[in-house]
């Protein structure tokens, strides 16, 4: 009973306390707001609303009444640097780091976003020199990522392995795919110089990391290839059935030509149309067509075209069994085929592109990274309309 009394009596002086304490905080809030310049909260109204550019124009004016207001210092400079105003962004963050007042927490953040606006101002060279001077600081993992999107733009790739390498989620499988790439830029490089020992070593660690690395595959053939050891080719590009059977339309070429260094021409057809059997591709389709008409004429050509499209109906595949029906076609039904070809093909041209997995981003070539969001191995050698028909 006693309890429950003195908690009785205590209740009035805690609600006393609680009163005076929020009336200190409301105090000081109302002061802090009064001595921020009005220009800095109507900039923040604009800004809610999203009315960027009245919000720079409020802040510019803040920052001119108190110009010892470093963060909105920094938000003025990241509006600029999101309208595409690097010159301005870049003035306002390297008055930041130029000033002396700063703590060593906010000089690192301001060395951070003047290296993002020289990014995005395309002036590599005073980025990675801005993400340098961040290494083994505590934005040591933001100046990695940074510098490697650098190297990346700027085909460095020794310095791009390097810097993966230091990343902390090295082991992840986006990092690996990324990493083998590189070497595979780096094998391909030394090949077209013909340094094969160069070639080979480089591959050799892009398989290290990536087993099933098709592109890989691709360029250890191509060594071999140029080594005169076609055989051998062969076998290293039938492996990419195993690997990922969506880039046997990058091979089909390759198999073909070594085939017929070979002299086994007859071989390589029956090779390609077993995997056009097996993995229905427009692009591999193409080349199987190419060697068909060649090699035993327009009809035989055309019944190939017809079976195909039968088994997987796309504009794409009519456009190919029209261009094979105009070839073997009597003189006077020709023209009638060459206006539905035209016809149709007017169709096909918005369908016969590649599209990234990840963006969308639409390119008529193959690309082995996006031009777009720079992902590496999201363009896969599939036709859009091929994208509908996919299980």
């Amino acid at each position: 009973m006693d309890i429950e009394l003195w908690w009785f009596l205590a209740l009035p002086l805690f609600f006393a306390l609680g009163w005076l304490a929020a009336r200190i905080d409301i105090r000081q809030v109302v002061h802090e707001s009064r001595a921020l310049p009005r220009s800095y909260l109507s900039g923040l109204n604009f800004l809610l609303n999203e009315q960027q550019d009245k919000a720079i124009d409020a802040f510019i004016e803040a920052v001119k009444i108190d110009p010892q207001t470093i963060e909105l210092h920094f938000a003025l400079g990241s509006l600029f640097r999101r309208r595409g105003e690097t010159d301005r962004a870049i003035r306002m963050h390297q008055n930041l780091v130029d000033r002396e007042d700063l703590s060593e927490e906010q000089r690192l953040q301001a060395l951070a976003e003047l290296g993002q606006d020289y990014l995005k101002a395309g002036l590599l060279d005073r980025a990675e020199a801005v993400f340098a001077q961040l290494r083994n600081s505590r934005l040591n993992d933001l100046a990695l990522r940074y510098l490697l999107e650098i190297y990346q733009q700027e085909k460095d790739w020794a310095k791009a392995v390097e810097a993966a390498k230091a990343l902390p989620d090295h082991e992840s499988v986006m990092w690996r795919k990324e990493v083998a790439n590189f070497y595979c830029e780096l094998a391909t490089s030394a090949l077209a110089s013909s340094k094969c020992d160069d070639t080979q070593k480089y591959l050799d660690e892009a398989f290290s990391i990536n087993r099933r690395c098709v592109r890989a595959s691709l360029v250890q053939g191509d060594l071999l290839a140029a080594q005169g050891r076609y055989e051998q080719a062969i076998d290293v590009w039938k492996r990419v059935e195993s690997q990922d059977p969506i880039y046997l339309a990058l091979v089909a070429e390759r198999v073909m030509d070594a085939h017929a260094k070979l002299g086994r021409v007859e071989q390589g057809q029956t090779l390609l149309r077993s995997w056009l059997e097996r993995h229905a591709s427009l692009d591999l389709l193409d080349e199987v067509f190419h060697w068909e008409l060649e090699k035993e004429g327009s009809r035989a050509a055309y019944d190939l075209v017809r079976e195909e499209l039968r088994r997987n109906p796309t504009l794409l595949g009519l456009d190919k069994l029209l261009e094979a029906a105009l070839l073997h076609a009597p003189s006077e039904q020709r023209g009638d085929i060459e206006l539905v070809k035209q016809l149709i093909h007017g169709h096909t041209r918005r369908v016969a592109r590649y599209r990234c997995a990840e963006c969308g981003f639409k390119a008529r070539q193959f690309q082995w990274r996006c031009p777009a969001c720079g992902g590496w191995e999201t363009y896969p050698p599939r036709r859009t309309e091929e994208y509908d028909l996919a299980p």
